[in-house]
């Protein structure tokens, strides 16, 4: 039998969706292949999916089970299709129908069969309401994170189980629901604030109407003057951010892993000052496993060098 699920996979500071595919056939030798071009993380996801599935009460039928994950030419990374593998494979197994057109699964396991949280989690919500999902299946921890995003319903999944009974019906999950202004205004606060500074006229006057015109600035001055300590507190007299800006911010701090569960969005301004030892690819993004670099991170803030 094969069972389908959508997942995302990241590229960049955007998502792409990705069709899980499990087919179980018998065989001798009981194991898991995985292709579709996963990353180690990915291959690794069999070891975390059959031990998550066997201390549940769901059954892993024997013989060969093929994970596909398509389009096949786009690189999988990340452990975030741990949980639409399991479904899919347990969906298999049981031999049961799910309804998987208007759903989109992602989430870590961990061998008990708990939902780590996973990076990116708010693009791939937009991801899936652009591609016509209707509802999204995340780790209870992301679940802030995702309900941002209007149209599409917000399932906080905490176990393997839980999500399993909830897609047979036997278990109702209330979407997870944020209120957007009350949310901005909590994550638009700053700890300090460009009025604590005493004297430093000029420098001031200076910096207001850096901020007033949009433009980039350059501070000269012996160490002790206060160069860091007015540029950390340059964002607090910057305009508000608009929500599509604190999306934006919001996406790039998720997939750098930045971002605080707690809150779940990002509404203040960034302020990166990397130091001056930094290489390229730290500075501009890139590496074995493209990320954003520091010019990334104070996309619609900050970047003080």
């Amino acid at each position: 039998m094969i069972s389908r699920f959508y997942s995302a996979a990241l590229r960049g500071v955007d998502a792409i969706e990705v069709e899980v595919e499990v087919n179980v056939r018998k065989a001798e030798e009981p194991r898991i292949v995985i292709v579709g071009l996963p990353d180690a993380a990915v291959r690794e996801s069999s070891q975390r999916v059959s031990s998550a599935i066997l201390v549940s009460p769901l059954r892993l039928a024997d013989g060969v089970k093929t994970v596909n994950l398509a389009p096949a030419d786009l690189k999988k990374e990340g452990p975030s299709f741990d949980l639409p593998i399991a479904l899919a494979m347990a969906a298999a197994s049981e031999e049961v129908e799910i309804a998987w057109e208007e759903l989109c699964v992602v989430g870590e396991l961990a061998l008990d069969g708990a939902v780590r949280p996973v990076k990116g989690v708010l693009s791939i919500a937009m991801e899936a309401r652009q591609r016509g999902r209707k509802k999204v299946f995340v780790p209870e921890a992301n679940a802030r994170e995702a309900a941002v995003i209007q149209g599409i319903q917000v399932i906080g999944i905490s176990h393997l189980y839980q999500a399993w009974q909830c897609l047979i019906g036997e278990l109702e999950i209330p979407p997870t629901q944020v209120d957007r202004e009350q949310l901005f205004e909590e994550t638009s606060t700053y700890e300090i604030d460009f009025s604590e500074v005493k004297g430093q006229h000029h420098v001031k006057r200076a910096l207001e109407v850096a901020v007033a015109g949009g433009h980039n600035l350059l501070m000269v001055g012996p160490p002790g003057t206060g160069k860091s300590m007015l540029a950390k507190r340059l964002p607090t007299i910057m305009p508000a951010m608009t929500e599509e800006e604190a999306i934006e911010t919001t996406k790039i701090q998720s997939i750098a892993g930045l971002l605080d569960p707690k809150k779940g969005f990002l509404s203040a301004r960034p302020f990166r000052a990397p130091h001056h030892t930094i290489s390229d690819a730290g500075l501009l993004g890139g590496g074995t496993n493209p990320g954003p670099g520091e010019v990334s991170l104070a996309h619609n803030g900050v970047l003080f060098l």
